[in-house]
């Protein structure tokens, strides 16, 4: 078990070695690098799984279905790399490891052997829906401290996002006219 002070003494290195020179305030920055670490938890648990459901799609829809979540699946992981980079650009940390994102996601894992296509596209719109969620918490807490950049990059990934979900729930409406 580390003692407080050998905590204290890592976290001075880390700081020393990874630190990045910013004018947001310390708290700030712990605050906004954890949520922008969770969110990008989720984004790539959420990858997988719509790529999971696109290699995985069957019948009637396939090509459709297929292309859709192929566009998403693409459209999804380019946030990663900016997001994470993000968190080191005004000095705070990211994600380390597969476990890690296990750990903080909150994206469910489906292992199922068969999911239907209605099934699979109402997952990931429910999933894409929360991501959004997720998303306008750590913006809160971007105005909150100030830091207009990361709150600005939020902006075009909850944009982008909410695109997703309105094609996901434009796939799964039962019928025609149907808000349901």
């Amino acid at each position: 078990m580390m003692t407080t002070k050998a905590a204290e003494a890592g976290k001075a290195h880390v700081r020393t070695y990874l630190g990045t020179p910013t004018d947001l305030e310390h708290d700030a920055v712990h605050e906004i690098a954890a949520g922008l670490k969770t969110v990008l938890a989720d984004v790539f648990a959420l990858y997988i799984k719509t790529k999971n459901f696109h290699w995985h799609m069957s019948g009637r829809h396939f090509r459709d279905y297929h292309l859709l979540l192929d566009e998403q699946g693409d459209q999804i992981f380019a946030m990663t790399d900016p997001m994470a980079e993000r968190a080191r650009k005004i000095g705070g940390n990211t994600l380390h490891s597969v476990g890690e994102i296990a750990r903080l996601t909150g994206v469910a894992d489906n292992d199922a052997d068969y999911v239907t296509p209605e099934d699979m596209l109402a997952e990931l719109r429910e999933d894409n829906l929360a991501l959004t969620a997720r998303m306008r918490a750590v913006h809160a807490v971007c105005d909150e401290g100030n830091d207009v950049a990361t709150a600005s990059l939020l902006e075009t990934w909850i944009d982008e996002t909410e695109r997703r979900t309105w094609f996901l729930f434009e796939a799964t409406r039962p019928a025609f006219g149907s808000n349901n």
